[in-house]
């Protein structure tokens, strides 16, 4: 749904804490769809306002949403053939500003509501994540849950991986070593996670390296995976002191630069002993 009180929507957006992009045209040359000076606002879900549609507008928001993907907030300028690399009948030229004006945070999709999730939970709602919270039994979630938290119980959680953003965090740490498995199955699959870890031992971990082989991943594939996870250092068992050290960890990543998806992630880590 298109709102053209561009204004208040940025408000809102800022209130929520929601990442946006803003899409300015900031120049136009000949036939374009939309004046110099129209704007649009763009999020991981929806679009405020219209820079006139068509393919112009469709490239716009694939921009958009690739630097909120990627939690990008350096300004973009691109500039556009209306006509030969768009094949739009306006002929003209079109140059867009493209303006994260709310800070992004980084998506974690959380499976598994046990202890450890509980307490990982409350430290990262202090850091820029957004937080995708998931598992079967509702009992399990806290009757409150942090601002920028989203609980989702579903009795399918594997059905949910498809479901994510591209460059997603991944924590696998659900009550079901099965479960763990087929969710490590399909966030594999998908190529794209910018971190993907699962709680266990180092047992668990050649239990697990040793199925997904079978289904077909290779050593590539598997060393995206890190499990056990969390620092090195921190070799405690309480709930809390695990929270802290897989807080570090992914720390440590999003701080990172951001790697292609084409790139072998880091060899898995070695971490403490750490079961749900």
């Amino acid at each position: 749904m298109f709102k053209d009180n561009w204004i208040q929507v940025l408000a809102e957006l800022e209130q929520k804490g929601e990442p946006c992009v803003l899409v300015t045209v900031v120049e136009h040359k000949g036939s374009t769809p939309r004046d110099s000076g129209t704007k649009m606002l763009v999020t991981e879900q929806g679009c405020h306002a219209t820079i006139g549609g068509g393919h112009l507008e469709y490239k716009a928001l694939e921009l958009a949403r690739d630097m909120l993907a990627r939690g990008e907030q350096q300004m973009k300028v691109e500039r556009f053939n209306l006509g030969a690399s768009l094949g739009q009948c306006c002929g003209g030229m079109a140059t867009i500003m493209l303006e994260p004006v709310v800070q992004s945070r980084h998506h974690l999709v959380l499976f598994g509501a046990g202890h450890v999730a509980k307490a990982l939970v409350s430290i990262l709602a202090t850091l820029p994540f957004r937080i995708t919270w998931i598992d079967e039994r509702e009992s399990e979630f806290p009757a409150e849950l942090p601002a920028g938290v989203t609980r989702v119980v579903s009795e399918d959680p594997v059905d949910e991986v498809d479901d994510q953003p591209p460059g997603s965090f991944y924590l696998v740490m659900t009550h079901n070593h099965q479960l763990d498995l087929e969710l490590c199955a399909r966030i594999l699959k998908r190529n794209d996670a910018r971190y993907f870890g699962v709680i266990g031992s180092r047992t668990k971990r050649k239990r697990f390296d040793y199925r997904l082989r079978e289904r077909g991943f290779d050593d590539a594939a598997l060393a995206r995976m890190i499990c056990p996870i969390g620092l090195a250092e921190v070799t405690g068992k309480h709930p809390a002191e695990i929270a802290v050290s897989v807080a570090g960890q992914l720390i440590a990543a999003y701080q990172s630069p951001a790697p292609s998806h084409d790139d072998a992630a880091a060899p898995a880590q070695q971490a403490a002993c750490t079961q749900p």
